[in-house]
């Protein structure tokens, strides 16, 4: 679909929407997602980052998750790890640099399948984005890269501890492409979720992907909830007859909505354009509405404070790294009925997403 008929489609959704009462009202509580852990203030996918998310507020944490070699899921953005972790540091290690086609894309690096959880025991984190976030690098070196054991066990103690429910909401990486290389990591997660108790609709679990069919899959063997990622451009690697534009209209929904129980959503899709300078503004292209009628959850990606990740017209001070107005763009999710925001910046997302208070601070008079 081109990009004049995905405009055509949103403007479909928008017409059916006007009838249809939103599953999110004002005022209501959107989940927080933490996006990676507190992300925006520690190397993120460490258990630091988890850690102070949970502090924050936030009602779940997401690790992204890849397998070592012997079958482990630890939390990496990608199993390529040369910018999150120290590993181009280590001469031990520097025969395993190599270039690997993942999902279609020639990737040059070091990837976590060809290490086991021992080897990548001796690495330590990094901040991903260092031109963005100065910061966090007087973090860099101290974390390891966790497991997924290690995380639901923090899950638990800060469960005890704070008296409050904290959700998981692990995102499955690539799993066709390990599915290949003889790692299921589907059925790994899943056997580890249900192992620590995590079983059925009403646990507080998400597992996400960008691919189709591991969620079809997941659909017929869990009853944990399934979340179809959407992103504004492209398609999902195992489906090549489908594109992310062919999910957002109403058949789309339809279909996505007989095994996914949410849709991630990247914000571009969620908020309309201005004609004049394409940035976007705080009224709904009408997708949120249609996919909460087809009976799915709206879950939007990604909200930062940085200006490199907010519309011009959001900016303070006016260079890329400086903190915007996002207290702006959560007001604006929250006006179109979103049910929940992946954030780097859990505490902000709590502050701002309740009404009273997106207008404080320095964004409050423009």
């Amino acid at each position: 679909m081109d990009g004049s008929a995905q405009v055509k489609w949103l403007i479909a959704l928008l017409a059916l929407a006007i009838a249809v009462p939103t599953a999110a009202q004002e005022g209501e509580h959107m989940l927080i997602i933490a996006h990676r852990g507190a992300s925006g203030e520690r190397p993120e996918h460490t258990l630091a980052a988890y850690e102070l998310a949970i502090d924050q507020g936030a009602d779940y944490i997401e690790p992204d998750l890849v397998p070592t070699r012997d079958g482990v899921l630890v939390a990496r953005h990608e199993n390529e790890i040369g910018g999150t972790t120290d590993v181009a540091q280590h001469p031990e290690f520097a025969s395993r640099l190599t270039t690997r086609t993942i999902d279609g894309v020639e990737v040059t690096g070091w990837f976590t399948e060809d290490f086991t959880l021992a080897e990548l025991r001796t690495l330590r984190a990094r901040e991903r984005l260092p031109e963005l976030r100065p910061q966090n690098t007087a973090y860099d070196g101290l974390y390891q890269v966790p497991t997924l054991e290690e995380i639901i066990a923090l899950v638990r103690a800060r469960e005890a501890e704070t008296g409050r429910r904290i959700g998981l909401y692990p995102e499955l990486k690539h799993p066709h492409y390990f599915a290949g290389i003889g790692q299921d990591t589907a059925e790994t997660l899943v056997e580890q979720l249900n192992a620590a108790g995590y079983t059925g609709e009403d646990a507080p679990v998400f597992i996400q992907s960008f691919e189709m069919d591991v969620l079809q899959r997941l659909n017929g063997v869990t009853d944990l909830r399934l979340v179809q990622l959407i992103s504004a451009e492209g398609g999902p690697a195992d489906r090549r007859d489908w594109l992310y534009a062919d999910m957002i209209t109403p058949q789309g929904l339809a279909d996505l909505a007989e095994y996914a129980d949410a849709v991630g959503v990247d914000i571009r899709l969620l908020l309309a354009s201005d004609e004049r300078d394409g940035e976007l503004r705080a009224s709904s292209t009408g997708l949120t509405e249609a996919a909460q009628a087809a009976g799915l959850l709206v879950h939007a990606w990604t909200a930062r404070r940085e200006n490199a990740f907010l519309p011009q017209r959001w900016w303070r001070p006016r260079t890329p790294s400086d903190e915007g107005c996002d207290n702006k763009l959560y007001r604006s999710l929250v006006r179109v009925g979103v049910d929940g925001v992946f954030s780097d910046n859990p505490e902000r997302a709590v502050t701002f997403t309740n009404l009273d208070n997106v207008m404080t601070g320095w964004c409050a008079d423009d």
